[in-house]
């Protein structure tokens, strides 16, 4: 009767409990042969812990996938709001030194942001120039290696190996002949190598002329705020090196192709004229004159005054030609002796500029152009505002004249300069180099030839300003070519970066397959492990303890 009702009972309970959730209780062992008799089993499974995990297994899976994403957005496409600071190195091998400009910028919303002030921009310059090394091309190593030092105690040693040198050589490095040009560069190459920052044998190359010279401009308009505007409201650059002059410019009249550079800066692109005339810089110039003092070519710069007698108009009176000046002067060494017994010193401002411009002519009726204004090449005509550099700024300083003064008080400043005896001027500048002093007078005839006579810019334009800074960044053509180099890349790398999104949604692409279709299928398998897994149930009821027990089968 007993067994009866307790049939009944485990009946009743069993559709009672069918809904409930099975627990687990831990068994210890009683009576064997009363707990085998006396038992029913259920066996089923748990839908609301499977659903549970299910929901636990497919928000994991999105979140770890959102996760993903959302370090690939921050890492790789340029949104951190803030970057962090980044290094660059470029060393200008100029005609008369070499300089190393050491640049600390950052990365934000994938656009570089450049500073050029304080802890990011450091630079050093040591003489000679690398071309000075053409006998002796291992020397060149000397330089490189106490510049190299220089920009590794400015770069934290943990971001050398990421962080970029390049070597850009210029007029001094293009007069050589080319193997020259290797051996020297070869040497570069070597200790740029070995210096710990990241580098490639192409980073150290001989540059053109027009490529210094849309450097040059690049600078000049980011600091004056207009890269990156309309192409007509930017300003010209017109820079007087050692070696070489370079003029860029956005013209107003179509060019040939050969002077033709394009260049694009955020969605704006420019087409500039760019040429850099070789030989044509101060010194080169100067030299020019020098070596026409001992021609008799009568297209020579000087006319000998009466045999054996040469008169330079460029050298103040009262000067005598030493031997250590002499010394540097290229191409004269053979002539020494006897241009150190005909040398005379003219000290005339207006034959001066006269020579400056018969140097700056010469080769003008071999003009195959519409125009011609530099010997035989192509120059268009001037239009907007200048910025003249390098050597117009260091004379205008020297003379002490402002940043817009014109031109006609250049004339004045070199009329007197070039008449004054020169015992009285080296009075007024004792600590300035003999050689340096004795260019003044040619200078500020070159500046007024090449500026007015030549291009055909007005004694009183105010357009055209004698610079070496805008604002606090220094008008240097290296800085120029590390803001276009940065903003190509970081233009570039973002471009790459979401390339990406148009291959992951383009009509024909089989990535976003992959992306929808593999989480699915990971979804799908993670399921039917756990269901696997999921453990299966035996109810008991002890008839003895009057209770149900649950425990697993497997």
């Amino acid at each position: 009767m007993r067994r009866s009702h307790a049939r009944s009972r485990v009946k009743d309970s069993s559709k009672s409990k069918t809904n409930m959730d099975p627990i687990k209780f831990q068994i210890r062992s009683g009576n064997r042969a009363s707990s085998s008799s006396s038992t029913y089993t259920l066996t089923k499974s748990n839908s609301k812990h499977a659903k549970s995990n299910l929901m636990l297994t497919v928000a994991s899976i999105s979140i770890v996938l959102g996760f993903l994403f959302l370090c690939y957005s921050i890492l790789f496409s340029g949104g951190n709001l803030r970057g962090s600071l980044r290094y660059s190195v470029v060393i200008d091998g100029g005609s008369t030194g070499t300089r190393i400009h050491v640049f600390g910028y950052r990365i934000e919303s994938g656009k570089p942001v450049f500073e050029f002030r304080g802890a990011n921009y450091a630079s050093l310059k040591l003489h000679p120039g690398l071309s000075a090394f053409a006998d002796d091309p291992d020397g060149a190593s000397v330089s490189l290696t106490e510049l190299v030092e220089f920009a590794k105690v400015r770069v934290p040693k943990g971001m050398w190996m990421e962080t970029e040198v390049r070597l850009m050589a210029t007029a001094g490095m293009r007069l050589l002949e080319l193997p020259v040009q290797e051996k020297i560069l070869g040497v570069a190459r070597r200790v740029l190598k070995s210096s710990g920052f990241l580098f490639r044998d192409e980073w150290a190359s001989v540059i053109s002329g027009s490529d210094e010279g849309v450097y040059a401009w690049v600078v000049a308009n980011f600091a004056l705020g207009s890269l990156g505007t309309d192409p007509l409201k930017t300003t010209g650059i017109v820079e007087l090196g050692g070696a070489s002059a370079q003029v860029t410019f956005v013209p107003s009249e179509p060019m040939p192709p050969e002077f033709s550079r394009t260049i694009s800066f955020g969605n704006v692109s420019y087409n500039l004229y760019s040429h850099s005339f070789l030989h044509f810089g101060q010194n080169a110039a100067h030299d020019k004159l020098w070596g026409s003092l001992l021609s008799r070519d009568h297209n020579s710069a000087v006319e000998p005054t009466r045999e054996q007698i040469f008169t330079d108009p460029c050298a103040p009176r009262g000067y005598n030609l030493d031997a250590n000046t002499q010394k540097h002067l290229s191409g004269l060494l053979a002539e020494e002796s006897r241009l150190s017994d005909s040398f005379q010193a003219g000290g005339n401002y207006s034959q001066c500029r006269s020579a400056a411009l018969t140097i700056l002519q010469e080769g003008n009726e071999k003009c195959s152009y519409q125009h011609c204004s530099i010997g035989s090449t192509f120059t268009p005509k001037l239009r907007g505002r200048f910025l003249a550099t390098e050597n117009f700024f260091y004379t205008s300083k020297f003379f002490g004249l402002g940043e817009k003064a014109w031109l006609s008080n250049m004339i004045s400043a070199g009329e007197r300069f070039c008449g004054e005896d020169w015992s009285k001027l080296r009075v007024k500048d004792p600590s300035l180099d003999k050689e340096d002093l004795l260019r003044y007078c040619f200078s500020s005839a070159y500046i007024v030839s090449l500026l007015h006579d030549t291009l055909g810019i007005p004694l009183d334009d105010e357009r055209i300003g004698f610079a070496n800074q805008a604002g606090d960044i220094p008008l240097d053509w290296a800085l120029g070519a590390f803001i276009l180099q940065t903003a190509t890349t970081s233009q570039h790398a973002a471009s790459g970066n979401l390339h990406w999104f148009h291959a992951l949604f383009s009509n024909d692409s089989k990535l976003l397959h992959y992306v929808i279709g593999i989480p699915i299928l990971m979804t799908a398998l993670v399921y039917l492990v756990t269901k696997w897994r999921k453990p299966q149930l035996k109810t008991i009821y002890d008839l003895e303890k009057g209770r149900y027990i649950v425990t697993r089968i497997r």
